[in-house]
């Protein structure tokens, strides 16, 4: 089955809005997964911070340099972040996990006003549930102040530091999904990249920032640290960053076909999706 044919096109005359108990009856498994998928990379997040981080795990005696440490998250992170963008349920809802990246593919007119309000609300309920599952499986490590919730917070270099890294981080994760997704030849590597600008992200870029390039996932953290510290860089900059980044590549006059990230494969399609005409 094509990817063209695994498209569900909205019922009526072509660009009819759909009401929001439409879209919510017809779209609501999306949801859920993207959802879960946010959830399970916080769990991973959490999971993995307190088995490097937290003083009573043998990792965190045996790997004592920074950027060693940050080598290993990255590379567990990088290699999440890949399996959910290319599991069932990573194919059939996009695989965003992040409001930013959801906002960005509505801008460019592939998402839908209520798929992304849902998405959007999901991402965030997703990511605090998840930081809950990380909290009862790691028997409250997970809170100790050497991991504390995986927060995300503004290095030594101040918020201005962080807010840069960030912007910046997030404009080049989605000059490479947007690149990357709408070139034929490159297009089913896209969650590969993708995970890889994880992993060295968090290895290079976390000492600016933290390295959170996601709202959903900055919130996950701080709902069950209660630390807010600088919250609104991380509310604020991976958008900003990622609309930028829009806008680069419109300029390029490369069509967006979809809102996926990975579309080769027959998954149902809820977007906006520009492989539905061919």
């Amino acid at each position: 089955m094509s990817a063209a044919l695994a498209f569900e096109p909205p019922p009526g005359a072509p660009g009819r809005r759909l009401a929001m108990r439409e879209v919510l009856g017809r779209h609501w498994p999306e949801y859920v997964m993207e959802a879960a998928g946010l959830g399970l990379f916080m769990v991973s997040a959490c999971l993995f911070a307190t088995l490097l981080y937290h003083p009573a795990s043998p990792a965190a005696g045996t790997v004592t340099h920074p950027l060693a440490r940050r080598g290993l998250m990255g590379l567990a992170m990088g290699l999440t972040a890949i399996g959910l963008i290319y599991s069932p349920w990573g194919q059939r809802s996009g695989a965003h996990f992040n409001p930013a990246v959801t906002l960005t593919f509505l801008r460019l007119g592939r998402v839908g006003r209520w798929d992304a309000a849902f998405y959007a609300t999901a991402q965030m309920l997703g990511g605090v549930l998840g930081v809950g599952v990380a909290t009862v499986l790691s028997r409250g490590l997970v809170a100790h102040q050497a991991v504390n919730f995986a927060v995300t917070v503004p290095g030594p270099w101040g918020a201005g530091a962080a807010f840069l890294g960030e912007l910046g981080i997030s404009a080049g994760l989605m000059l490479v999904v947007l690149t990357a997704s709408n070139t034929p030849r490159w297009s089913r590597f896209t969650g590969v990249l993708a995970g890889a600008l994880v992993a060295a992200y968090i290895t290079l870029e976390a000492p600016l920032s933290g390295m959170s390039m996601n709202p959903a996932r900055t919130l996950a953290s701080a709902v069950s640290a209660d630390v807010w510290t600088a919250a609104w860089i991380y509310l604020t900059a991976p958008p900003l960053g990622m609309l930028l980044a829009a806008e680069l590549h419109r300029r390029t006059r490369r069509p967006v076909r979809c809102a996926k990230l990975h579309h080769d494969n027959a998954r149902r399609c809820i977007f906006r999706c520009g492989y539905a005409a061919g």
